[in-house]
């Protein structure tokens, strides 16, 4: 014990030695940087070879200088070696709990050995006691509103979740948007070691709209300076991010700077990287007051419990209260604030080097910060033109964020070895239910994808509906993965009203659908189409589930149940809120037929009435759908008589009818259990009909099916023996719980009624 202990002096004197020699460097160097008596700012900025301060030295001067650094890294260099053999001969770790911790690093580039001792050091029982434990809880508040803010928190969490070794807690001050947004991606998700909380945006409105704002944020960009009130009283540090950072490192590296908080110090900022609170871009630009260039508040590290006792409510209203007098406005939100406080109280701040907030604003001197890629640690898009700012080095730093947006959120549920996660009921019950499962089951797939929980995101893109007065609006619920993209613009063009969609992508392909959006005309002047997307996980095509997120996000009083294939006819919207009145719907359990037709033509001129269908029909140009490969699953529907029909008829429910039905919100979900190719839409009818809904054809109208190449998921039903048998015991299995839940008469299409005339 007394050779480990020798052992482990020599190594740690080794380790105080390379720490020394850096810090005597400072002191050589803080020697000079004395201006008549005071000290002199040394930045990251200001201290590069080709800064102001630098340039001004004499040759002499400059010269002895740098001779000296290089001297003195040379001497580190030696050290840094003689410190890895020292670390070669000490004996190995006793076994015991040792938590793994994070240096604080004050510089950048070649630092990276010198943070692996410090390391080693502090997981010895002879070092440091450890900054950040191996499963102590990291807290993020960030502040979102809106949908377009949303899919940024997604991006910027994925970033922190993909380098991240510790649990982490998410405070996200959101609308009610994002919330609705969030709640359900993280409870989908569910990933380990996560926990998530929310807190009401629109109920802090009053504590800072006072405050006269033009920043493009709104009234959001304030709402951090209420955090001290806003979040939980017990919590005494966290770590407050904009919407708009990529991480490139672990999160935990960040939290660790705390511990070097002194004295009154109660806020962890970047030096902001522009020359814009200089004052000094245009004529007549007056920014407010600020420390120097000021600091930019996209990265804070608030230390609550302490600003609590500060007053800082109290602090930052007496200051916005005057400053305002003059100002009359913020021009960057609560940045503007915090250095305004600052600038009377500087003792408030610890000045985090510049790596912790790379800043990609346009005219930001970022490009001082960092010398190589080891020395990125965050990435703060902060210019309003976000990825198409102008920067030396924007295609590394689009790349390093482009990574992160189409990256497999899947593949983030790992598990937090050695750190007990929270009980979640919903995991629980989930795991459960898998373990009933038998894996020699030949149908395990199948029923393993019924529990499946994919990966959730509502309102992909902007979506505004104002619902119509006379209670009788009408949704169109589809679901779609990317082969059937090129429909959404058809099917606009045909359907004036609400639309509900889930779309089944991956990340990336998200990102594809996103910019296929985008760039269309069409979609981009529809506020009332709601994406939602549903990540890919699997090997199915869970077409039930699809249409129960579509279908639960609805908000108006009726459902019309399609697929993205077809075509509705003109004016078909109308028609329906006109048939809910006539067919009196709201008061009765009836589902609306819409009788579905196809055509084999690409091109298809398409006929704006009944007279010029039944024509189309009779030169072979239309036919009644899936007529020559499925002619039970319309059938029932009745063509001839819908041909001559002037009123709405009933028609009675038989074995595999699947017709496309307007009916109320309120019908129940599709099963989940049939997933892919076959019998989804069929075990949907036949509950309906076990609920007793009256199936009424609608005589003026119709939907017609454009052809398309043949899914993957129907190639499959016919090429595989195995997919068709299993799909037989589902279908089967189906109808026993219908039994069980309804009587007999659910599997008997003439049991409980007759048609009627």
């Amino acid at each position: 014990m007394l050779g480990i202990c020798r052992g482990r002096r020599k190594f740690l004197a080794a380790s105080l030695t390379v720490l020394c020699i850096p810090a005597i460097t400072w002191l050589y160097l803080f020697a000079g940087s004395f201006e008549d008596g005071k000290p002199v700012s040394l930045s990251p900025l200001e201290s590069q070879p080709h800064s102001p301060r630098y340039a001004a030295a004499g040759p002499r001067e400059r010269e002895s200088l740098e001779v000296r650094v290089r001297e003195v890294e040379e001497e580190n260099r030696a050290l840094r070696r003689q410190l890895s053999l020292a670390q070669g001969r000490a004996p190995g770790p006793r076994r015991g709990n040792h938590s793994r911790t994070y240096s604080m690093e004050e510089g950048t580039g070649d630092s990276e050995s010198l943070r692996a001792g410090i390391v080693a050091g502090n997981s010895s029982e002879c070092g440091q006691q450890p900054v950040v434990e191996k499963c102590e809880t990291i807290h993020v508040a960030i502040v979102c509103a809106g949908y377009n803010a949303s899919r940024d928190v997604v991006t910027l969490v994925k970033s922190v979740l993909f380098h991240r070794r510790n649990p982490l807690h998410f405070h996200l001050i959101a609308d009610s948007i994002a919330e609705q947004i969030l709640a359900t991606l993280f409870q989908t998700w569910m990933v380990p070691a996560v926990r998530v909380d929310f807190y009401n945006a629109d109920e802090l409105k009053s504590e800072v709209s006072w405050i006269p704002n033009k920043h493009y944020s709104g009234i959001y960009g304030l709402m951090k300076l209420v955090l001290t009130k806003t979040l939980p009283a017990n919590l005494e540090r966290v770590i407050v991010l904009d919407t708009d950072i990529t991480f490139a490192t672990d999160i935990a590296e960040l939290w660790a700077v705390f511990h070097k908080f002194k004295g009154q110090q109660v806020l962890g900022l970047v030096e902001n990287q522009s020359d814009w609170y200089l004052g000094n871009l245009w004529k007549n630009h007056r920014p407010w007051p600020a420390l120097g260039r000021g600091y930019n508040t996209g990265v804070i590290l608030l230390l609550l419990d302490k600003l609590r006792k500060m007053k800082w409510e109290q602090m930052w209203r007496l200051t916005a209260e005057r400053e305002l007098m003059g100002m009359l406005s913020t021009s960057l939100a609560d940045q503007d604030i915090f250095n305004a406080v600052i600038k009377q109280n500087p003792f408030l701040v610890y000045q985090l080097p510049c790596f912790w907030n790379v800043q990609l604003s346009d005219h930001t001197r970022s490009e001082q910060c960092y010398r190589d890629v080891s020395d990125l640690k965050v990435i703060h898009w902060n210019s309003p033109k976000k990825l198409r700012v102008k920067n030396k080095h924007v295609e590394f730093f689009r790349n390093l964020y482009l990574t992160f947006l189409e990256y497999d959120g899947n593949l983030l549920r790992r598990e937090l070895f050695g750190c007990p996660s929270e009980a979640d009921v919903n995991s629980e019950n989930l795991q459960k239910q898998l373990s009933e499962l038998d894996e020699d089951d030949l149908c395990y797939e199948f029923r393993r994808e019924r529990f499946t929980v994919h990966r959730t995101h509502l309102y992909f893109l902007h979506y505004e509906y104002e619902p119509a007065s006379d209670n009788t609006d009408v949704t169109l619920v589809a679901q779609l993965s990317m082969d059937r993209l090129q429909m959404l613009e058809a099917i606009c063009k045909h359907w004036e009203g609400p639309i509900s969609l889930a779309l089944y992508l991956s990340d990336a392909e998200a990102q594809q659908f996103l910019r296929y959006a985008q760039g269309s005309e069409v979609l981009m002047s529809r506020h009332n189409v709601a994406y939602h997307i549903v990540y890919k996980e699997g090997q199915f095509y869970p077409v039930n589930l699809l249409r129960n997120v579509a279908m639960k996000h609805v908000g108006t009083p009726y459902l019309f149940l399609s697929d993205i294939d077809f075509l509705p006819m003109y004016g078909l919207y109308e028609y329906l809120r006109k048939s809910v009145i006539q067919l009196d719907l709201a008061n009765t359990k009836k589902a609306m037929i819409v009788p579905a037709f196809e055509t084999l033509r690409y091109r298809l001129s398409f006929p704006k009435s009944k007279a010029e269908l039944l024509s189309m029909l009779d030169m072979g140009t239309l036919f009644t759908f899936r007529y020559h490969v499925w002619t039970k699953g319309h059938a029932p529907t009745n063509f001839a008589k819908w041909r001559t029909a002037t009123t709405p008829y009933r028609v009675e429910w038989e074995a595999d009818f699947e017709p496309y039905v307007v009916v109320r919100r309120d019908c129940p979900e599709y099963d989940r259990r049939f997933v892919g190719f076959g019998w989804n839409k069929v075990a949907h009818i036949m509950e309906l009909d076990a609920q007793e809904y009256e199936f009424i054809v609608l005589p003026n109208a119709y939907m017609i099916h454009m052809p398309h190449a043949p899914s993957f998921d129907i190639t499959k039903f016919r090429s595989n023996k195995q997919y068709r048998v299993c799909l037989k015991t589902l279908k089967e299995e189906f109808q026993q719980d219908m039994s069980r839940r309804y009587g007999f008469a659910a599997q008997s299409p003439s049991s409980k009624r007759h048609m009627s005339p």
